[in-house]
């Protein structure tokens, strides 16, 4: 039996491109994104490996101010804020709100957990629809290790006052599919890229293209 869906947010429910725009605006380029949401993890990886802990925010304002120094633009706090506020005006992918409204019709409970701040993303479900199908939308502030770190996804089982077992988590991020199996999630990787799944990291449960197709899979 699964109680619980559990959720990544950036890149599993949200459209980061629009962010490109950002970025942009603010002298870089386009592609400059990548870089720095690669470098945000790594860095949010790397605190929690030595036992320590950054926000997101925090992460994601300091390496951008030295992106746009490297790239001699303007790195005012001004500049800086205008970017990351791009985070709270994500659209979600089409498949995510018909997908998980057919998860919750069929009883199954949907929380959200995020390296990020989960009130950045409030504004999102709520214009996507989703908000009042999630019951809980959770974050790693808590815990104060990040994603895929065990303490993370024990939070959400925690929380939602079930065993992990009877939770599974939803995410486009292989790092994220292993953590949450080592935790003792079950796990369904959501392919939006079309790319092949890293033989090093354990097998995901599922593998499925959306969450339209994830919603056929888990009610049939």
């Amino acid at each position: 039996m699964l109680d619980v869906l559990v959720l990544d947010v950036n890149e599993t429910l949200t459209d980061m491109e629009p962010l490109r725009d950002g970025f942009e605006a603010a002298g870089l380029p386009r592609h400059g994104l990548d870089e720095w949401f690669t470098a945000i993890l790594r860095d949010g990886f790397a605190l929690t490996a030595v036992g320590e802990y950054a926000a997101f925010r925090d992460l994601a304002a300091d390496l951008l101010e030295a992106q746009l120094i490297a790239a001699g633009a303007e790195a005012t706090e001004e500049v800086v804020g205008g970017v990351l506020s791009g985070f709270t005006r994500l659209p979600l992918h089409p498949d995510v709100a018909p997908g998980l409204r057919k998860i919750r019709e069929a009883g199954i409970r949907i929380v959200t957990l995020t390296n990020g701040a989960a009130g950045m993303s409030e504004n999102i479900f709520q214009n996507g629809g989703i908000l009042p199908l999630l019951e809980h939308r959770l974050d790693v502030s808590v815990p104060r290790r990040w994603k895929p770190h065990p303490d993370a996804y024990r939070y959400a089982a925690e929380v939602c006052g079930v065993p992990v077992e009877r939770m599974a988590l939803a995410a486009v991020h292989p790092w994220d599919i292993d953590g949450a199996a080592r935790a003792g999630l079950r796990t369904a990787y959501v392919d939006r890229r079309r790319t092949p799944y890293p033989r090093a990291f354990r097998t995901p449960d599922r593998q499925v293209l959306d969450f339209e197709a994830l919603a056929a899979e888990i009610t049939r």
